[in-house]
Formats: structure tokens, sequence, C-alpha cells
């Protein structure tokens, strides 16, 4: 009885830290911090990436892309649209996090993220859109009113989604793999550096999976 009771009590002070606001909060930055760092370092990637979907025949390939690119504009363009994408995503990994992942955080997180990407969209794509998110807010509001910042909401919707419930859901599904047949040991078992290089390779395999689904979508809020 005293065993149970002291595992009763265990569980409840654990339920009870998992629903308190210091929790949540925690989950809001750490997500701010890892999304907008992990967007921020990929932003050469997704300059061309952006480039590759609105113009296909000019950048047909990845290392003719990255040429292009340079030859044309330098090598500074390739970090165009960075504050975009550390500020946007950093919101949109606050609010999916912080809301714990589900498909309603999403769309929340979606709806912050959509101003940012319309704006980081134009800068990478149009030269002589603006420099960044400070001349390019107001040139969209200016020429397009608020509507302008909401334009590819539904396709990035049809994007992020999916995107996010293929990869929590395969995230999972590739740990419990690697411990059951790759090491072949319990998670307890293993040392912290074990740890984090499963749940580095699982998060590459749920990010590439969800990235395969999800990409469709993507290309229309290029476009758009």
């Amino acid at each position: 009885m005293r065993t149970l009771h002291k595992i009763t009590s265990v569980k409840r002070k654990l339920e009870d830290e998992l629903s308190s606001p210091w929790f949540y909060a925690v989950c809001t930055m750490g997500g701010m911090i890892s999304a907008g760092t992990t967007h921020l370092a990929i932003t050469p990637l997704d300059v061309l990436k952006v480039n590759m979907q609105v113009n296909p025949v000019k950048y047909n390939s990845i290392p003719s892309g990255f040429s292009t690119l340079l030859r044309e504009h330098g090598h500074s363009y390739l970090w165009r649209g960075w504050s975009g994408k550390l500020l946007g995503y950093g919101v949109q990994g606050g609010c999916r996090f912080g809301l714990h992942g589900s498909a309603s955080a999403q769309i929340f997180a979606d709806m912050a993220l959509c101003p940012f990407e319309a704006i980081n969209v134009r800068v990478q794509t149009q030269p002589m859109f603006a420099k960044g998110l400070l001349d390019g807010f107001p040139r969209v509001y200016r020429n397009e009113g608020l509507a302008g910042f909401h334009r590819g909401l539904f396709p990035l919707w049809c994007h992020n989604l999916p995107f996010s419930m293929v990869m929590f859901s395969t995230f999972e599904q590739s740990v419990e793999f690697i411990y059951q047949n790759i090491i072949k040991k319990k998670k307890q078992d293993c040392s912290k550096a074990q740890q984090l290089g499963v749940t580095c390779l699982a998060g590459y395999t749920a990010g590439a999976v969800g990235t395969v689904i999800s990409n469709p979508a993507y290309v229309v809020v290029s476009s758009l």
C-alpha cells in the first residue's frame, strides 16, 4: 500500500508539472530557439529552394542553381530573408511546441508565420522588392493591404499540417525502431551521446519523410 501510494503521488506530481504554465513556457521558449536557429542556419538552401520552385527552368538543379545565384547576385544574396526565417519560424516554433505540437497548434502557428513568409518569399525571389522585414512589411501593406500578408495561408496549412502530423508520428516510430533494431538497448541503458544520436537520426528521418509528403503545397506558397 505504501509503495502504491508513493507511485500515485509521483504520478500526480508529474501530471501537475506537465500541465503547469511553467512547462508550457519552457516548451514555447525551446520551440522558438530551436525552430528559429534551425531555419536561420539553412537560409542559403531555402533561398535556392524557393527560386527553384518559382523559376524551375533557370534553377533546375542544386549545383547549377547555387552557381547562378552566386554569379548574378553574390554571396550575400544567399542570406536574403534570414531575419524572416529567424523571427517567423521562431514564432511558429514557439506556438507549435508551446501548444504541445498538435494539429490545432500548427493552425495557430502558421497564422503567426504567414506574414513573415509572405515577406520572405518576395525578398528571396524578387531582388528589387526589399532587403528584409523592415522595408518589406510596409511595402506589402502599401501595395496589397492586410490581405497581402495572408495570401498563402491556406496552402501553408496544406503544407505544414501534414508535415507536423507525419513528422511527430514518424519521429516516435523511428526512435522506437532504432532502439529496438539497431542499438538493441532500452533508452535508459544508453549513454547520453547515444540518446542524442538517436534523437538526431530520428529527427532527420521524420523531417525528410514529412517534407516529401508536404512539399507540393509549399510550391504553391512560393508561387503565390
